[in-house]
């Protein structure tokens, strides 16, 4: 008998697994699943937890639909409250298993993960599968890409580089391994099902009525299943059509496609959009919304490529940049944090989120130039903030967007500096977005 261990991490899903694939197909008779909770004591040096209330209970759904999709195909996902570097290695002992096969997610925290594991003598196998595009299927190495978005954009298409095809989900699995109950009681373990563990729905911020997002409803779950539903009806909707339009919207579920929260954790798959929406467009045609949806799973990948290009290097104070490094205006980004600015605009971005753990993309912006520029705050502890706060937390695309905006990633032009002013009267002219969060 030869086990393996597959550890999940931000691929909660079944359908286009290509980690899971390897794992299934690597030629061992057990599969032992896990994953592996961060401590909600975990802080930032910012001082503030490093995963808030909002993506806990959004991860919380997402693993319990994931753990009885697996128990029905008998092997029961196991969700420990350690360390992988805690559990992993004690498991691995236990089962008498060598090897544990992941996603890979090129960023200096989960990078880290992987070398404790390897340190504790455990062979990592890491899949890259996050990305709409294989890294490989680039017309360029790495190393080569081009340093600004454009450019790469142009090339891919010119290239006519597609997405390869999602994979099916698996219809069985692996039986899973013998493990003594002390072991798993010693991890704080238990399968991750439909009855246990505090619901979102339980949550009284995942059902406000003004989110954009509200993710304690069965439409918002964070679930595969409703991921899946989700993607299904914004097609059903013809809602694409219209998406390069509204997409500056503020408030309601309509205006973007959403798609982000059930792509962060991974229970939805870049791939499985990609797919779905060229159907849409054969069915019933195409045009800027569509295409406009391809650009923006670009942009995606594009600040996935810059990590695998810099690593590390994009979480310096100075960025990729020769600028100083900046300050952290500690008074300032806690006015900021509460929305206590005095920025009616900024403020009420910023008690949306507190309150329900999303913004939407537009506001995003307009709050990170508020305090890169007008507060004079160092912009790594606005984007920890938004690690903290964010049901779609995305470490590439978080740290991607808030070194565009900062000046310090590979764009020339120096930065974003938005208007707060200006962006209220362009997107909120009558007020009802600052009159709901209270701050006219």
């Amino acid at each position: 008998m030869s086990t393996i261990l597959f550890w999940f991490r931000n691929d909660l899903r079944l359908h286009d697994q290509p980690a899971l694939h390897a794992a299934l197909t690597s030629g061992a008779t057990h599969l032992l699943p896990v994953v592996c909770l961060p401590s909600a004591d975990e802080v930032t040096p910012w001082g503030f937890a490093r995963v808030g209330a909002h993506r806990q209970a959004f991860v919380a759904s997402a693993l319990r639909d994931l753990g009885v999709r697996m128990a029905a195909l008998g092997n029961p996902l196991q969700v420990c409250n350690a360390s992988p570097a805690t559990a992993l290695p004690a498991l691995a002992h236990a089962v008498g298993a060598t090897t544990v096969v992941c996603e890979d997610i090129a960023a200096p925290y989960e990078q880290a993960e992987i070398a404790a594991l390897r340190a504790a003598g455990l062979q990592v196998r890491t899949v890259w599968h996050s990305s709409l595009l294989q890294p490989s299927d680039m017309p360029w190495p790495v190393t080569d890409l081009p340093a600004v978005f454009s450019p790469f954009r142009n090339a891919v298409e010119r290239a006519g580089i597609q997405p390869r095809a999602p994979l099916p989900a698996p219809a069985s699995l692996l039986p899973p391994p013998l493990v003594p109950p002390d072991v798993w009681s010693a991890l704080g373990a238990a399968p991750a099902l439909a009855e246990q563990g505090a619901n979102a729905s339980d949550h009284p911020a995942g059902r406000d009525p003004r989110s954009s997002f509200p993710y304690g409803t069965p439409a918002c779950d964070g679930s595969e299943a409703a991921a899946l539903a989700h993607l299904a009806q914004y097609l059903a909707r013809k809602l694409p059509h219209s998406y390069k339009a509204t997409r500056n919207g503020l408030t309601g579920l309509a205006y973007s496609s959403k798609f982000s929260p059930w792509l962060a954790t991974g229970a939805l798959s870049p791939r499985q959009i990609y797919a779905d929406l060229k159907t849409f467009e054969r069915d019933h045609g195409a045009n800027d919304g569509t295409y406009w949806l391809w650009f923006e799973l670009l942009w995606r990948d594009y600040f996935r490529l810059l990590h695998l290009q810099y690593g590390a290097a994009l979480y310096g104070a100075r960025g990729l940049s020769a600028l100083p490094a900046a300050r952290h205006n500690a008074q300032g980004f806690d006015r900021w944090c509460q929305g206590r600015t005095g920025e009616p605009l900024v403020d009420a971005a910023m008690r949306e989120l507190a309150a329900t753990g999303y913004l939407s993309n537009r506001l995003r912006q307009v709050v990170a130039s508020f305090l890169i520029y007008d507060l004079h705050g160092d912009w790594r502890a606005g984007a920890a903030w938004f690690e903290s706060q964010l049901v779609d937390y995305d470490v590439y695309s978080n740290q991607g967007n808030w070194l565009y905006i900062a000046g310090r990633g590979t764009d020339p032009r120096g930065g974003r500096r938005f208007n707060p002013v200006r962006q209220a009267q362009d997107h909120d002219a009558d007020g009802s977005y600052r009159r709901m969060w209270g701050t006219l």
